[in-house]
């Protein structure tokens, strides 16, 4: 009997071909949970195989410690989805953050990896407990909290998410990445530990890490955002309340962000005008994200640098042939600094 596959084996544009030209509606989905699995890559296996079936596309990492998923699938087969996620013991009731924009092309392929951990911490402190975690707070409740006095609102993405959308007052840290985040925030919050804590992120799994951890630390008023921003801008929508979250939220596929409110929060890195459309250099040696208005993008061959326009517009095989040989080229990055113009 011939072995499944179980992994992607077409190209992207043979991929975006075949997404474009299916008729389905799809829509973006994403749930996480801390749960044990006690053999991931059997459960990534059995997993995929069942998605796949399901023409489900996206990205999904499975670590020993749990599951954090972000994929798209057909309107038609979306209650097959929850029969199936409810059919598995590790995943049943999962809550399914449906996204607020969809868009056919989100995710070109199904891919299912497993990873030391689901979400990189950095952390390695065999006392903390990631399943300890803070109050949860429904997108309603969250509002509320917003106003009241002596609370401290923490943004737990990173600064190329929050650059273009937060929470009013949010305290936005300048870290690259969740692993960098985590003591700056400890650090930052030192002075706070009586206070009401607030925290939020894109869908909600960053938070369930930090607060266990700031719970470890000794902070006791520690509440998150149920679902995210995504389930918070759903919820405002549905109520008819005006957002507190003000701009985009930046999302991790081809999209690179959801309108929440028409906020424009920061600037294009080239030519500083008001901006929020993020995107990646265009030279694939390069492929720095960057913010950069429409006018830069045509000027520029949406790329971050004269040296990397000078790049694409060399023959493909010429481009191909200096990135394998890895020769290096010096990107200037003066120009490509964030540039906040309000929280």
């Amino acid at each position: 009997m011939a072995k499944k596959l179980l992994f992607n084996k077409y190209d992207k544009q043979t991929l975006f071909k075949k997404v474009i030209s299916d008729p389905r509606e799809r829509r973006v989905v994403s749930f996480y949970r801390y749960v044990k699995i006690e053999d991931p890559a059997s459960f990534r296996d059995n997993l995929y195989e069942k998605m796949d079936q399901l023409g489900i596309l996206g990205r999904i990492y499975l670590a020993e410690e749990g599951i954090n998923a972000q994929f798209s699938v057909p309107v038609e087969e979306y209650s097959r989805l929850r029969m199936l996620v409810d059919s598995i013991p590790e995943l049943k009731n999962i809550y399914f953050n449906d996204a607020v924009e969809d868009k056919k092309e989100s995710f070109l392929k199904l891919a299912i990896k497993v990873r030391s951990k689901i979400v990189a911490d950095g952390l390695d402190d065999k006392t903390f407990d990631p399943s300890d975690v803070g109050t949860h707070l429904s997108p309603l409740e969250f509002h509320e909290a917003l106003s009241e006095p002596n609370v401290v609102i923490v943004d737990l993405r990173n600064n190329y998410e929050s650059e273009v959308g937060h929470f009013e007052n949010a305290i936005c840290p300048d870290a690259g990445t969740f692993r960098e985040e985590l003591p700056m925030v400890e650090d930052i919050l030192k002075e706070e530990k009586g206070k009401k804590i607030l925290l939020y992120c894109t869908g909600g799994i960053r938070c369930e890490k930090a607060s266990a951890y700031l719970k470890h630390k000794g902070f006791e008023q520690v509440h998150q955002l149920r679902g995210g921003i995504i389930n918070y801008a759903k919820a405002i929508q549905d109520n008819g309340l005006v957002s507190k979250f003000k701009g985009k939220n930046f999302v991790f596929d081809d999209r690179l962000g959801e309108k929440i409110t028409d906020d424009v929060l920061t600037v294009c890195y080239q030519c500083g005008k008001p901006a929020d459309r993020h995107t990646n250099c265009a030279n694939l040696g390069c492929h720095v994200l960057f913010v950069q208005c429409e006018e830069c993008a045509a000027e520029m061959e949406n790329c971050c640098s004269e040296s990397c326009k000078s790049m694409v517009q060399l023959p493909e095989e010429e481009q191909k042939k200096i990135r394998k040989e890895g020769r290096k080229h010096s990107y200037p990055t003066h120009h490509l600094t964030r540039k906040l113009v309000g929280k």
